[in-house]
């Protein structure tokens, strides 16, 4: 793949206990609709509380990406474009997978290639995957 790819940050939510091949299966989903490839994914992110889930550890063993976590406060801080009162509830924070892809990113909402994409696997847990491409440079 040519380095001149845009980048991009994922952020990352799920229902506690995920399987990896729903994660997985969200991402690549999530990945076909923006017209992006794994290949342009720079780094993983989710809220300090999924730091043990098992599904975001293996993906990014999986696709060799740094996974970063940020506290619920740092990802309140962040304008988001779906906000989630039930999230806000659960998490405090208003959004956990939005938030972490831009703030992984440092980048705005602008940025934002996919927002808040939910899917619920067979296995009936749900996962979330946004994607945000890092502000370009010129250095």
């Amino acid at each position: 793949m040519s380095s001149a790819l845009m980048q991009v940050a994922v952020g990352l939510g799920c229902d506690r206990g995920t399987p990896l091949a729903t994660v997985v299966h969200t991402l690549d989903a999530a990945l076909a609709q923006a017209g992006l490839v794994r290949e342009q994914v720079r780094v993983l992110a989710s809220i300090e509380a999924k730091r043990d889930e098992v599904a975001f550890l293996e993906l990014a063993a999986l696709g060799g990406w740094p996974l970063q976590f940020f506290s619920a406060g740092e990802l309140a801080a962040v304008p988001v474009l779906n906000p989630s009162a039930t999230v806000l509830r659960y998490m405090g924070t208003p959004s956990v997978s939005e938030a972490a892809a831009l703030l992984a990113a440092q980048a705005t909402a602008a940025q934002l290639l996919v927002e808040k994409f939910k899917h619920k696997g067979v296995d009936g847990r749900n996962a979330t995957v946004s994607i945000a491409s890092f502000p370009l440079s010129f250095s």
